[in-house]
């Protein structure tokens, strides 16, 4: 069969609805996703498969990570969904102390098989702009994705239903309308694999989610000036997938690392200490890391908010910086 272009949000979409057909078990709640008339994510849902799969909650974001828990003990393969990445921080106490180690805490080998999803909404101010990603990183047991394509949306998503472990999975709303090819048939994204997006010989370039198609940007930019530069996409921060990223920066010898979230503690770090521990003999030049202002992310002010992230040209300059 023919791949097919759609948009992102719709790849989740379908996504959702693969697996509830396959897998009668598979159940999501949220704010409003009975009553949504937007086209989304959960578009359609309810009037498929009924509010027995398909729940209204009300606006607690710690009820809807503490039900995900006990459906999954009781067999279900339930999704979560908070109405904004930023406010997955409500329930911290549920998301990030209880919900990775649930297994180690009670000496469980039954899967907890949990997807929290988290959309991260641009330009809308700290309370739901502020990139989630470095705090899920910091709590052992969760799995962190963080789909760039329709394609990945879709085939990581569909991963992450069936995982037997918690995955927190960050999409970006920014994206929602983006384009690209998705096969008809049924596939899967595998977790912990990176995907090179753009090879490239000079410089490798590591991003996901919205910075993603900043860096390719930046990339053809370079070309133009005779700078090959390789775009390496994680698709997941947890678990990494250490090896394409050290291969790459082998290849190339120099490395940049760009995310949404601000520079301090940003999960940039985590990466670059990594190829510093087990890639340093292979670097040529320092090591750069882009990332937000260490602002609050502005509200409903496009152009400022625009100016707190990475931009293209910011990312050529730093590449021409250790050339």
């Amino acid at each position: 069969m023919a791949d097919k272009k759609i948009i992102y949000r719709d790849a989740i979409n379908q996504a959702y609805k693969e697996e509830m057909r396959r897998d009668p078990n598979v159940v999501i709640w949220g704010e409003d996703i009975q009553t949504r008339v937007m086209p989304g994510p959960t578009f359609g849902l309810f009037q498929e498969f009924g509010g027995e799969r398909v729940r209204n909650t009300p606006l607690a974001e710690i009820a809807i990570v503490e039900m995900t828990v006990g459906a999954a003990m009781a067999g279900l393969r339930p999704v979560g969904e908070v109405m904004f990445s930023t406010l997955a921080l409500i329930p911290g106490d549920g998301l990030f102390l209880k919900v990775g180690g649930w297994r180690q805490r009670h000496g469980s080998i039954d899967p907890l098989p949990i997807v929290i999803r988290a959309p991260q909404m641009p330009g809308a101010g700290v309370d739901h702009s502020t990139c989630i990603e470095g705090f899920c990183m910091h709590s052992p047991g969760l799995k962190v994705v963080l789909p760039s394509t329709p394609y990945d949306a879709k085939g990581l998503m569909k991963s992450a239903i069936r995982d037997d472990d918690p995955v927190v999975f960050i999409d970006h709303m920014g994206l929602y309308t983006t384009e690209g090819m998705v096969p008809e048939e049924e596939y899967l994204v595998p977790i912990g694999k990176a995907d090179v997006k753009r090879q490239g010989k000079d410089v490798t370039i590591v991003a996901w989610s919205l910075m993603l198609h900043t860096c390719l940007a930046a990339a053809e930019a370079l070309s133009k000036e005779g700078i090959s530069a390789e775009v390496v996409d994680p698709r997941t921060l947890v678990p990494l997938d250490e090896e394409t990223i050290l291969n790459s920066v082998k290849k190339t010898g120099r490395l940049v690392v760009v995310h949404e979230a601000q520079v301090r503690g940003g999960p940039a770090g985590d990466i670059i200490a990594r190829v510093a521990d087990k890639g340093f003999k292979y670097l040529k030049a320092p090591v750069k890391r882009l990332g937000a202002l260490n602002v609050p992310p502005p509200r409903e002010n496009k152009a400022m908010w625009m100016a707190c992230l990475p931009q293209a040209a910011n990312v050529v300059a730093a590449v021409k910086s250790i050339m």
